[in-house]
């Protein structure tokens, strides 16, 4: 196995790992002993999960997220300078993607380190796929602003870009919120704009459905504390 920086994607939820991730990622992971990741806890787990052999004791464990001191971030791939790989692993789906693993994933590439990014599930793409909308021009915006004002008013501007760029405009929200930014976006965004909801991924009790702004009205899925992705498009 090539020394590199792995991006190991994570299952999005209970999904069995044999369903979203290739075999090939399992003989990767058990040959890795130094992993950067966003909550420790959860890696354990999905490590246990993919092989419940795994000596997790004897694996080193660097997190990276929003309470990481960036100056503590470059000392993470010593490991790897050393000649030993490294695995990257985000709560869930693709590591680096709308995801803190992008800052060491940015400072690998400046040191000419190789990365290997490896094949799984990413809700932003299966979004995208699912969803019936452009997906040749399309942004992941992540969340929108707390404050209702500011929040109808985003939502308004991704909507104008939808109509004058013709691209597709992805966003997401806590999910104890998911009703409260809903109806926001039929009392925001015109009638016609297309609105897609997709609710856990890959997992048990999927849910993906595109409806008109209007007919969304009357008719919103109870999707409260379910992991979403709203998108809308023309």
């Amino acid at each position: 196995m090539e020394t590199a920086l792995y991006l190991l994607p994570v299952t999005l939820g209970d999904t069995p790992v044999e369903r979203v991730l290739p075999p090939y990622n399992r003989e990767i992971i058990l040959n890795i002993r130094y992993f950067i990741v966003e909550d420790v806890r959860s890696a354990r787990r999905f490590l246990k999960k993919v092989d419940s052999s795994v000596d997790i004791d004897g694996l080193t464990f660097y997190e990276l997220n929003k309470h990481t001191r960036p100056e503590a971030i470059s000392g993470y791939l010593r490991p790897l300078e050393e000649g030993c790989a490294m695995g990257v692993i985000s709560e869930a789906g693709c590591p680096a993607v709308a995801d803190p693993g992008a800052d060491v994933v940015a400072i690998a590439q400046r040191k000419r380190l190789k990365v290997v990014p490896l094949v799984g599930p990413s809700s932003i793409i299966l979004a995208v796929m699912g969803a019936g909308f452009n997906g040749q021009n399309f942004a992941f915006n992540g969340y929108l602003p707390i404050e209702p004002a500011e929040r109808a008013k985003r939502l308004k501007e991704l909507e104008s870009r939808v109509y004058s760029e013709n691209q597709t405009q992805l966003f997401i929200e806590t999910p104890y919120r998911n009703r409260k930014l809903m109806e926001e976006i039929l009392h925001v965004c015109r009638p016609q704009t297309k609105l897609c909801i997709a609710a856990n991924i890959t997992c048990d009790g999927e849910y993906i459905r595109t409806r008109s702004v209007k007919e969304w009205k009357g008719n919103l899925p109870e999707l409260d504390k379910i992991p979403c992705i709203f998108l809308i498009y023309k």
